[in-house]
């Protein structure tokens, strides 16, 4: 049985020239679209999650992508001759005698992607542990895999960062957070996912960020963008108001005359970068004029004499 070839470029819907923050973000997009907890019973969604990560795996490290790009078109050859490098002449698909770069055979094909044990049966059984020196197959050290998980944060703690703590096989483990956690983000736990065998390191934890939404603030890249309440004498008058953020409370000068629907740019209030110290976006605020609804006898002669005098001034 021919075993077909996984094109990753497909998978992850990026060209071969892609730079790796397009595949990252591509990564990111999908990873969110077809995770397992948005998708609960969904075999389908979860075997394409699979492949996604499988694909971001090998793509997003430049010598195992390197790799992938050099003996990708030739993955067939190689299994129609019995998975026996040592038997398959290289040189009539691209090396050698035609020309093109020379593919060679030397040792174990496990050490061509780092022996990981991290693939699915497409990888293992052309670059796996499996294969040895006669195409024998050998039990030795394979990596754990990795384990995935889905955290929901809210965006005050994405905004100013903190701590967590997560259940995983049943240990507890205390994640800090950095302020800027954005949607889709994956954050790597080193050693903490499956165990590996035969004396093989750990599979890492990855978890996905989802961000949770809030009643206040719409969130546009690094721009925060809210709503806020002004009332009439404010807006009339001038005045200060208070404006919440995902942070916290500060201080705005609103201008005399001020109209329902203006927007106020307040630079570097919004979502700060991450990992990145002293980068932010903007804060939008859009007024919304609060217009009194129960007015005393006196306040509603008063707004006569306002109507009256207006009338006249324009008389």
């Amino acid at each position: 049985m021919i075993m077909d070839v996984k094109d990753y470029y497909k998978i992850l819907g990026v060209e071969k020239s892609a730079t790796a923050e397009q595949i990252k973000k591509a990564y990111r997009k999908l990873a969110v679209k077809y995770h397992p907890d948005k998708n609960p019973g969904d075999k389908a969604a979860e075997e394409k999650f699979k492949e996604i990560n499988e694909a971001y795996e090998v793509l997003s490290d430049a010598d195992k992508r390197q790799k992938y790009d050099q003996f990708g078109e030739n993955y067939k050859y190689y299994e129609q001759h019995g998975g026996r490098p040592e038997d398959f002449d290289w040189s009539q698909y691209g090396g050698g005698r035609g020309g093109g770069q020379q593919y060679q055979y030397s040792g174990n094909m496990e050490d061509m992607f780092g022996g990981e044990g991290n693939f699915s049966d497409f990888f293992e059984q052309l670059f796996g542990s499996r294969f040895s020196g006669g195409g024998r197959r050998q039990q030795t050290t394979a990596r754990g895999r990795d384990v995935q998980a889905t955290m929901e944060v809210t965006l005050a703690d994405a905004y100013s960062g903190g701590s967590r703590q997560v259940e995983v096989g049943g240990s507890r483990l205390n994640i800090k957070l950095k302020p800027g956690l954005y949607e889709g983000q994956v954050i790597r736990l080193k050693g903490k996912g499956n165990p590996g065998r035969k004396g093989g390191e750990n599979g890492d934890l990855l978890i996905t960020i989802q961000l949770a939404p809030h009643p206040g603030y719409e969130l546009k890249g690094l721009d925060l963008h809210a709503d806020v309440a002004v009332p009439l004498y404010t807006a009339i008058l001038g005045g200060k108001i208070n404006v919440p953020t995902p942070g916290s409370a500060l201080s705005m000068n609103i201008p005399a005359g001020t109209d329902s629907g203006k927007v106020f740019r307040l630079k570097g209030k919004g979502m700060p970068a991450y990992d990145n110290k002293g980068d932010a976006g903007d804060l939008y605020i859009k007024t919304v004029v609060h217009i009194p609804t129960h007015l005393t006898e006196k306040e509603k002669e008063l707004f006569e004499q306002l109507s009256q005098l207006n009338a006249h001034g324009h008389a």
